[in-house]
């Protein structure tokens, strides 16, 4: 018989099942980071081996991203009737597929492939999000979920700061730097040749990425990760949600995803467009791979300041409250602050230290965010998990908004596109969250 455990029960797992279940998902987070964040050094490669627009270059987050607007409600339905586990067998071997997909698009260097194989990645991986939030929420004190989801962070984020590293080693060389200020003196036949083998070089990692993740498939499958059943829920739950029919009735759920989707845009325009922004001050390629690690080592101090702080000295809906000024703040601070530094061996201008900080800012807007939207929802928690999944299609469509006014305007200026989005928030963190009617007018009265 299946070992289920409900979220309403979860109180009765041991402390030994509840360590192993949390490393498991903290595995599962430290692939999510790892596969998603080497985006950023992906977007300035193709930009080069593709000779692509800012625009055109940001189809890279578009691609991986939008999967999880397509596939995140499938997933729901997918997981309800595979089970958690066979499920998200079924994740790591779809983006086994869009890994392997990566041979014949640098066999051809077609930018179309590349991006079919990216979207099949992102596929895989909104399968194993709409599965790994759920547990990470419901395996302890829900007081305590941000303190969880920040653990994970800290995998999601550490795997980041590895990936564009470690991609960067292996297709990267050191005279790489002359190669592409020599690219455009080039002849067309020599310029495509050394084109081909730039964008070649992708063929090795990514092969070995895709069979690593078959294998993931094959573990987790058959690993002791307990099924939860979010099918059932309490009796006071079953009371308050007695007489709603639809995931839309749900209004702090609805504005979660919202929020959700504007929270990823900011967080992948601070990461992946700060390689792009070092260029325009006229630092290579090859020093530049560093500042995506930079942000995410920002992230992850604020992940540790949780754990910390998280609620013995603050509520998770304060730091939440916390991080979304702040965002705010340095976005400004990016957009109206100038001037040359040195820092770490850098120099640059002042605003791209903003841009880091950007990684504190965003660090538990994510975690602040997911217990609120999803307290309540009982036996609509898998749906609703996978509208909030949804709301990863923000990585798709803000940097291509980011993308689109930079070739407008500036680089710099692009950076405005952050301020409404934490404005949005600022909103869902110190209102938002407490709508549980779609009635303005009761709420003003709850709240004045």
């Amino acid at each position: 018989m299946k070992k289920q455990i409900s979220a309403v029960a979860v109180s009765s797992l041991s402390k030994r099942d509840t360590f192993i279940s949390i490393l498991i998902i903290g595995l599962l987070f430290f692939i999510f980071g790892f596969v998603s964040w080497v985006n950023a050094i992906l977007i300035p490669y193709f930009k080069i081996a593709c000779e692509l627009t800012n625009f055109q270059s940001y189809l890279v987050a578009f691609a991986f991203y939008i999967s999880y607007f397509v596939m995140s409600v499938p997933s729901s339905y997918l997981l309800k009737s595979t089970g958690f586990k066979k499920g998200m067998m079924i994740g790591f071997w779809t983006m086994a597929a869009g890994a392997f997909i990566f041979v014949p698009a640098a066999l051809t260097r077609t930018y179309e492939i590349f991006l079919l194989g990216l979207f099949t990645l992102g596929a895989g991986l909104a399968i194993l999000q709409t599965a790994a939030n759920p547990y990470i929420t419901v395996l302890g004190p829900k007081e305590r979920a941000a303190q969880r989801i920040s653990i994970m962070g800290i995998c999601n984020k550490g795997a980041g700061i590895l990936a564009p590293l470690l991609f960067a080693a292996v297709i990267l060389k050191a005279t790489d730097g002359d190669l592409f200020k020599q690219l455009p003196l080039m002849d067309v036949a020599s310029r495509e040749a050394a084109l081909d083998e730039l964008i070649r070089r992708v063929i090795l990692p990514y092969t070995c990425v895709g069979a690593v993740l078959l294998g993931l498939g094959l573990m987790v499958r058959y690993s002791p990760l307990p099924e939860i059943d979010t099918e059932h829920e309490s009796a006071d739950l079953a009371t308050a949600n007695s007489g709603k029919t639809s995931i839309f009735q749900f209004p702090h759920l609805i504005l979660g995803a919202v929020a959700i989707f504007l929270h990823v845009g900011t967080q992948v325009i601070a990461i992946d467009t700060i390689i792009g922004y070092a260029g325009s001050m006229n630092i290579h390629l090859l020093e530049a791979k560093v500042f995506p690690s930079y942000t995410l080592f920002a992230t992850i101090c604020g992940y540790i300041t949780g754990i910390i702080v998280i609620p013995k000295l603050i509520s998770q809906v304060s730091v939440l409250r916390i991080c979304t000024l702040l965002g705010a703040i340095f976005t400004l601070l990016i957009i109206f602050s100038h001037g040359e530094v040195n820092i770490l061996g850098h120099t640059a201008d002042v605003s791209i230290w903003f841009v880091v900080l950007l990684g504190l800012a965003n660090s538990m807007v994510w975690a602040g965010i997911w217990p609120l939207a999803l307290d309540g929802l009982g036996r609509y928690t898998k749906l609703g998990a996978s509208i909030m999944i949804m709301g990863l299609c923000g990585n798709a469509i803000m940097p291509l908004f980011y993308g689109y006014f930079a070739d407008l305007y500036d680089l710099k200026s692009a950076y405005w596109v952050l301020f409404p989005c934490y404005l949005f928030l600022i909103f869902y963190a110190f209102y938002g969250f407490r709508i549980r009617r779609w009635n303005v007018d009761n709420f003003i009265k709850q709240n004045i």
